[in-house]
């Protein structure tokens, strides 16, 4: 059991930990990059970020009786009413998230944070929640980028913040099974440490994988990079034990049932709003004897697109099948060192060599694909997709780029806060669709943003990658940045954002894969899922908890 002290938070104004940062001091190729792209001057020194005392934080509402029923429950050291603890718990990581922080905007913030080591604290601190008629917001490693985690601004009620970090153990492994008891605290790598030493794997790699918990996942539904063999996280999910105001959800870790609409599959993706996860059973692998990640060109995206529909449709069986557009190649092309291997790939001599085949340099995508598995099988894995990618028009360029894609997979987010010390904002949308509307979205989202970027007046950036394939379609990622005014960057958020998901759900596509609906995206809900498919959704969490004190306003107001 993790003491509270050891709970590990990322930085409260930023992403990750502090002392870590991204720099272009490097990577020569990028400042002339970000000014063709968003008119930004990377040299320019970054806005200082706010002290904690300069902070405007509202002192705690939690009345003294609350409290002391808290500290009863899990300890005096567990509950904290600091105003550190309480901004780290206020928000978490979207961009609209950081750009509050930063301009000291803090409407509400929780009253307390309480810590509690084991479920049986979880039950009490409900119960105690429940009696002072409070809000609970279940927090796991506060990546969340959908509006998740903040209070209500007008909620009058005590909000409590329960951060499950202390519940973070591998609990049992049933070999036989191939399944294992975890608490939803866990972050990804302590989860990999602890049935790595067992020989095991989960194979769940989100990008916010080093700052994001089990329960947050599940919360969430999220997607790993390499879900293709794994599975996400709905897939890996088989049992949950779920705190509720009106006892404890039990979900048995069964192969298959039929009983009646999924209880699992309620509470997957349900974002605290059905109960607070305190562990989960899920499907864990051996360790694989060999893994390797390839690099790949295509000469266009519908090249690539292509490609991967057929891997799909094919008897290959990749743990990652990724291809980037031509600009999403452009910028990782733009981000690398000198000295790294990705300086091999991008050679003048391989690109004059594709010159000649009559490749259009400025189109070339970028593609990265996983094998997993004993040596025999990775060797036929990698023929049968280098068969599909040439009769795509695609060239391999080897393990350098995919050596240097596991290295620094996780890095992407810190990108974004060293961009908006300088002005500029960066997100993503994501959404999946079938495979035959893949191509329209894409052209749709893409005409979407750029009358956004001249709506607000700024030079924008809007750039994609496939992944997550499926038989029936896959997932795009959409990244997007522009020069912020510095008077009301939220507002032009709001634009562009709203007008990359209006795209997303006008031409077949959901409005989030894998980040959740949270606040952000609950406008498109209606027409994701319809008006019938909301007041289903309404209607549970009302069964479930009629006071509305878990984590209301998420996902349905």
């Amino acid at each position: 059991m993790t003491a509270v002290d050891d709970v590990q938070h990322m930085k409260w104004w930023g992403w990750g930990v502090d002392g870590v940062a991204f720099s272009h001091a490097d990577k020569p190729h990028l400042k002339p990059f970000v000014v063709h792209a968003v008119d930004v001057d990377l040299d320019v020194e970054g806005a200082p970020a706010l002290s904690l005392d300069q902070l405007d934080v509202p002192a705690t509402r939690a009345p003294d009786e609350l409290l002391t029923a808290l500290r009863t429950a899990v300890g005096d050291e567990a509950v904290r009413t600091d105003d550190l603890d309480r901004v780290v718990h206020t928000y978490g990581k979207s961009v609209r998230d950081l750009l509050r922080i930063r301009a000291n905007d803090l409407p509400r913030v929780p009253d307390a944070v309480v810590y509690p080591a084991d479920e049986a604290q979880v039950r009490a601190v409900v119960d105690a929640a429940l009696a002072a008629d409070a809000v609970l917001i279940p927090f796991g490693g506060g990546s969340n980028i959908s509006g998740s985690l903040q209070p209500e601004p007008a909620e009058q009620r005590p909000v409590l913040s329960l951060d499950l970090g202390r519940l973070d153990q591998l609990l049992d492994v049933d070999e036989d099974s191939g399944l294992a008891r975890i608490q939803a605290g866990a972050l990804g790598p302590s989860i990999e440490r602890q049935l790595g030493a067992r020989g095991w794997t989960l194979g769940h790699f989100p990008d916010s994988f080093t700052h994001s918990t089990l329960g947050g996942w599940i919360a969430t539904r999220s997607s790993g990079m390499q879900s293709d063999k794994y599975g996400d996280i709905a897939d890996i999910t088989k049992g949950l034990r779920v705190v509720q105001p009106d006892g404890t959800l039990v979900v048995r870790a069964v192969p298959s049932t039929s009983t009646g609409p999924s209880v699992r599959e309620m509470i997957l993706g349900s974002e605290g709003r059905l109960g607070i996860i305190t562990e989960a059973t899920v499907q864990v692998h051996r360790v694989p004897e060999e893994r390797v990640v390839l690099g790949y060109f295509f000469p266009s995206w519908e090249a690539g697109l292509a490609a991967m529909q057929a891997i799909s449709a094919s008897d290959a069986t990749p743990s990652i099948t990724r291809v980037s557009d031509a600009r999403e190649t452009q910028f990782s092309f733009a981000t690398r060192k000198e000295s790294s291997g990705i300086s091999s790939y991008v050679s003048k001599g391989l690109m004059a060599f594709l010159a000649k085949r009559g490749w259009d340099l400025d189109q070339i995508c970028l593609s990265f694909i996983g094998y997993e598995g004993g040596p025999k099988h990775v060797a036929a894995q990698k023929r049968a997709v280098r068969a599909i990618v040439r009769k795509h028009g695609g060239i391999v360029v080897g393990k350098g780029p995919g050596a240097l894609y596991d290295q620094k997979k996780f890095d992407t987010p810190y990108i974004r806060d060293f961009l908006l010390d300088r002005g500029a904002a960066a997100d993503v949308s994501e959404t999946a669709a079938p495979w035959s509307q893949l191509l329209p979205l894409y052209t749709e989202v893409r005409t979407a943003a750029d009358k956004a970027f001249a709506q607000i007046g700024v030079k924008g950036w809007i750039m994609c990658h496939l992944s997550h394939s499926y038989h029936s379609g896959a997932c795009l990622y959409f990244t997007f940045a522009f020069r912020h005014d510095g008077v009301g960057p939220i507002g032009q958020y709001e634009v562009v954002k709203s007008a990359i998901q209006q795209a997303l759900v006008d031409n077949n596509g959901t409005l989030s894969h894998h980040h959740g609906v949270g606040t952000e995206h609950s406008p498109w809900l209606a027409q994701d899922i319809s008006e019938p498919g909301v007041a289903m959704i309404s209607g549970v969490l009302a069964a479930t908890d009629p006071g509305r004190n878990l984590n209301p306003g998420k996902i349905v107001r």
